[in-house]
């Protein structure tokens, strides 16, 4: 993600953010043009000072302290580019659930952030009653009843709510086995499957991705089932960035998209802070990374994972500093590279 300021008195702002610490101003986000913006009251609406030529109004969430995006005056829609995805909230009545609603949209938006900075396709269920991507927040009814799985279904995102707290997320990513499991990761790996059925599936893509992903006709859920039952492959650190990668091809189609996106997105914010790596070791040369270029534009995997390896050595290494887990923990083989170019080449199709 870049950085941004404020257009009144020039204050670093967070994308999170909903008033200028320095100067005082409200801040929204303009989605048309990717920037946080500071504004001015204008009757009932707001003039942008990043965007002064119209009037805007936010997004109908803001009442419930969960969206900072702004929507143009002169448009029907309640909801901004973001929110309108949305099919069911969670439940607000119970302590605690505005809370964890909130958590899950600082995710979302930072997701839709990087899908709109990369021009991809986006539909929800207005625009595509039977394909569009939409999003369930639920919660489980009770401990003893039915878990909500997360999870995708032609275009359905389901989150569970108990995703949004901390202690809970890190016991089942520790029961799981898996050393990432974050509200963002999520809704990377569960978009990439609405994108696999818009981008790959009956396109001419699909040939290309099955020789580098695999056979996804193969029954999927056998497929999960194997993988929970008798683990990955021995050698899935040769193929595949996870394990869970190896369970199924639409699985590490999704992995392998969420991976893009992470990478996309801290490329991204490394170029705004005008990071450079240059180690200072005799054998550092391949750990030498200058993020002088828009991750966001069509570069090619091989700029792109030159730039993220040494960029992730130097950052888990500064975690490792504060005694913390490494921030990146993948490794990132040759046959995963190839896959995260095919992503690339999807994502930043040729002209013509």
């Amino acid at each position: 993600m870049k950085l941004f300021e404020c257009q009144n008195c020039g204050q670093p702002l967070y994308f999170e953010n909903t008033r200028c610490m320095s100067c005082g101003l409200v801040l929204g986000y303009l989605p048309d043009i990717g920037e946080m913006s500071a504004l001015e009251s204008e009757g009932d609406d707001w003039r942008a000072l990043g965007a002064p030529d119209r009037p805007y109004r936010f997004c109908a969430n803001v009442t419930h302290g969960i969206c900072n995006w702004l929507v143009p005056a002169d448009q029907d829609e309640p909801l901004c580019r973001a929110c309108r995805h949305n099919r069911t909230i969670p439940d607000l009545a119970p302590a605690g659930n505005l809370d964890r609603w909130r958590r899950l949209e600082l995710a979302k938006h930072r997701l839709f952030y990087t899908l709109l900075a990369l021009g991809l396709p986006l539909a929800n269920r207005v625009d595509d009653p039977d394909n569009g991507l939409a999003f369930d927040f639920l919660a489980d009814a009770s401990p003893q009843g039915p878990r909500v799985l997360t999870g995708h279904d032609d275009g359905l995102v389901t989150i569970n709510l108990e995703e949004a707290d901390d202690h809970a997320r890190e016991r089942i990513r520790t029961e799981m086995g898996e050393p990432y499991r974050t509200l963002l990761g999520h809704f990377r790996h569960e978009v990439g499957h609405w994108f696999w059925d818009r981008l790959v599936a009956n396109g001419p893509q699909l040939e290309a991705c099955r020789a580098l992903f695999g056979d996804d006709t193969q029954d999927y859920a056998q497929a999960l089932a194997r993988h929970y039952q008798n683990g990955p492959p021995p050698d899935w650190q040769d193929r595949f960035v996870s394990a869970y990668a190896s369970s199924h091809p639409w699985e590490d189609f999704a992995e392998t998209w969420a991976h893009y996106l992470h990478i996309v997105d801290t490329l991204e914010t490394a170029r705004a802070f005008g990071l450079r790596i240059q180690p200072r070791i005799e054998r550092g040369p391949e750990m030498a990374a200058r993020i002088d270029f828009d991750p966001n534009t069509s570069v090619g995997a091989e700029r792109l994972v030159d730039a993220w390896l040494p960029l992730t050595f130097a950052v888990n290494s500064l975690n490792r500093s504060m005694g913390h887990p490494d921030l990146y923990p993948f490794v990132l083989p040759p046959p995963v590279i190839e896959k995260l170019d095919f992503i690339d080449r999807l994502v930043h199709p040729p002209a013509g």
